[in-house]
């Protein structure tokens, strides 16, 4: 019997990528990698079998942001009304909660939150089996750099998220409009997505599991950002300190961040972590403790 083809869009992003890698690594499923970019040094990169990413949708895509917020809107659409015409038999959506109506119309900037929400329910009418993830903030983020595109009357920009900006003594943690008590939710994206992605493909199709329709966040641990920055200043032996800038330069980050803190304990109520429903599924979660030592360790302890 012919394997079940997984195909992948956003595979060259740091959610797609996992998951390609996951589906490789587990042999059940043929995986089929898309990306917008057929030449990009990432697709090639995936072409050699080294996969590596960026998500679903994307907001903050050049044909999107500034000058067409909802966009993004049309670009889930696409994909699921596509995936529905070809006859998928499971999409799996890579979601977000809303801020706009989390914060009951407060902040209303984060679009590229309420956009993920919007398709997500445009996902659930469309009669095809289904499932969303939602996710905290990336713990790749301690390296990343995202490039943003910001309009024809503005120059392209890199934004690092890198979040360990160097000092004289140790590392800085800098989070704009973040209150000190404040706990955000984190998710090591390579490791705990692929598993509770290849969960969801393998469990679709049985009733018994009532998979179908449901939105799962994939959470690794929610913590306060001074909590954090002791956990890496233990790990790499240093002096780690957080800061709060008033503000990113762009409202959208800074919405987000204000909005996340404030409402914190609304994002993802009441459920457990690790998702014991994932668990339940077989998703295999990983540990803060485990990030700290084979990424932050191996990635900073030799700049110190």
């Amino acid at each position: 019997m012919a394997s079940r083809i997984v195909t992948v869009f956003g595979a060259t992003g740091t959610q797609g990528a996992s998951v390609v890698n996951a589906i490789l690594k587990d042999g059940a499923f043929t995986p089929r990698a898309i990306t917008r970019n057929p030449t990009s040094e990432a697709a090639l990169k995936l072409a050699e079998g080294e996969p590596r990413g960026q998500s679903i949708t994307n907001y903050f895509e050049p044909s999107i942001f500034p000058g067409n917020p909802t966009g993004e809107i049309e670009q889930g659409k696409n994909l699921i009304d596509a995936a529905k015409e070809a006859g998928v038999k499971f999409f799996v959506f890579s979601s977000l909660p809303s801020m706009s109506r989390i914060s009951a119309g407060k902040y209303t900037q984060a679009r590229h939150f309420d956009n993920k929400e919007a398709i997500d329910a445009y996902l659930r009418s469309s009669g095809m089996a289904n499932a969303s993830i939602q996710l905290g903030g990336f713990f790749e983020n301690f390296w990343m750099w995202v490039w943003l595109h910001l309009g024809a009357t503005q120059s392209s920009k890199s934004i690092s998220f890198n979040l360990l900006k160097k000092t004289d003594t140790g590392y800085n943690i800098a989070i704009q409009k973040f209150d000190r008590a404040a706990v955000h939710n984190w998710t090591w994206v390579t490791r705990d997505v692929r598993t509770s992605v290849l969960a969801l493909l393998k469990n679709y199709d049985d009733p018994a599991k009532k998979v179908s329709g449901k939105v799962y966040p994939v959470i690794t641990i929610c913590i306060t950002y001074p909590a954090l920055a002791e956990m890496v200043g233990k790990t790499l032996e240093v002096e780690v300190t957080f800061s709060t800038p008033e503000t990113s330069g762009m409202k959208e980050l800074d919405e987000m961040f204000a909005c996340q803190s404030e409402f914190a304990s609304e994002f993802f109520k009441g459920i457990p972590i690790p998702n014991p429903e994932l668990v339940e599924l077989g998703a295999e979660f990983s540990s803060i403790d485990e990030f700290m030592e084979t990424e932050v360790k191996s990635r900073y302890a030799h700049i110190l």
